[in-house]
């Protein structure tokens, strides 16, 4: 994993948006949905829009805690994250599947897609994905996580973007 000096981060973040000391973006899985992501789908403005637009399946792991505005931290020794909201790249045309690879190795999908359930329903959908360096079907399992989020299918609004979390 990359190495990234958490206090500082968090200093600048505070200093970039002017959030007061003890603030941390760490949302839940439905806020990202509801809040985040919903709201970018429909061109609605976000408060403190510090979640860039990042193609993540053009980088490798390693080069994208760059591309990130600031990482998510909870409590010191916690995990550092990053937050993207990533354009949907199809690998064929007319197809469903979803690129995923990079030039170095591919994310690669663990278990089922889980729902995002928030006052008992369900707002969205989360994926996890593994990076795997070499080519699928086999490579090497690394210890990078990345989230895809999505809207559930019944929000009949044209999905363009995911948002991704990385750890």
């Amino acid at each position: 994993m990359a190495c990234v000096t958490v206090p500082a981060a968090t200093a600048e973040m505070e200093r970039a948006f002017a959030l007061p000391p003890g603030y941390r973006f760490h949302p839940t899985d439905h806020e990202l949905v509801n809040w985040f992501l919903k709201r970018k789908l429909l061109g609605l403005p976000i408060d403190l829009d510090f979640i860039p637009v990042v193609d993540v399946y053009r980088f490798e792991p390693d080069q994208l805690p760059d591309k990130s505005f600031s990482p998510s931290t909870g409590d010191p020794g916690a995990k550092v994250e990053w937050y993207f909201f990533a354009p949907r790249v199809r690998k064929y045309p007319t197809g469903l599947r979803m690129e995923r690879a990079t030039l170095k190795g591919f994310w690669k999908s663990t278990g089922k897609d889980r729902p995002v359930i928030h006052n008992g329903i369900v707002v969205g959908m989360k994926k996890t994905l593994v990076f795997h360096i070499g080519k699928a079907p086999r490579g090497t399992r690394t210890n990078w996580v990345m989230h895809e989020y999505r809207l559930h299918p019944d929000h009949r609004i044209h999905v363009s973007f995911f948002l991704t979390l990385f750890s």
